[in-house]
């Protein structure tokens, strides 16, 4: 029929619609949730009950407890749920697009320090859940690895690192340093601020890709 694409086609974008609020939906109520009744009393049910959708509706788009939680944590890190991978974001395309080492580790640094300020309560929870969420948690490990290796090989290939430098140790470097359990020890164990814990990291990662000069003779 002549009028039946336009039909279909608006129908498959309310689809879409419906499904895009849905899925906030679930994730809005699995934080509130989480933080208000714990890891463990955050079932699917409840959370189903909560954002107003069968629980069928969160199987499917999440595929159990562990696909929403970890979704949760991937919108939470990336500050929105757009379908945008981290290294195509225009925070670190600049970061990749500035050529003195120090403005660059300093780009990161903050990077690295606004993430941790969206994820530290998420992490803390998550972490004090028990080895319900380990596999949630080390996914989420493996990927950080994997875009601070990207770092670094970026480093390598615009020449920042020298001829005796091992890109897959700098990256155990870098991975440690800019974690979430440091951030967490210096600022929610030791009293940092945000701002000094950008300015140490920053400087620290300088000086582990700069070190300091041989005294003179």
């Amino acid at each position: 029929m002549a009028d039946g694409t336009p039909r279909r086609s608006y129908n498959s974008e309310g689809r879409r619609e419906a499904a895009r609020r849905n899925r906030a939906a679930v994730l809005a109520a699995c934080r509130e949730l989480l933080f208000r009744e714990g890891y463990h009393a955050t079932t699917v049910r409840a959370v189903a009950e909560r954002a107003g959708v069968s629980a069928e509706t969160v199987y499917k788009s999440f595929g159990g407890k562990p696909g929403m939680v970890k979704a949760l944590w991937d919108i939470t890190l990336a500050g929105d749920d757009e379908p945008v991978p981290m290294g195509d974001r225009p925070q670190v395309q600049e970061i990749l697009g500035t050529r003195e080492l120090g403005a660059k580790l300093r780009l990161y640094a903050a990077y690295a320090r606004g993430i941790h300020e969206r994820v530290a309560a998420l992490f803390a929870l998550l972490t004090q859940a028990g080895p319900d969420v380990g596999e949630v948690l080390e996914t989420a490990e493996r990927e950080r690895l994997t875009g601070v290796t990207a770092f670094v090989a970026h480093l390598d290939e615009t020449g920042v690192l020298g001829p005796q430098a091992d890109p897959a140790h700098l990256a155990d470097v870098f991975w440690a340093l800019a974690g979430p359990q440091l951030y967490t020890q210096l600022t929610a164990g030791r009293g940092w601020s945000a701002d000094t814990y950008e300015k140490w990291l920053a400087d620290t990662l300088t000086a582990t890709l700069v070190p300091p000069p041989s005294p003179k003779r």
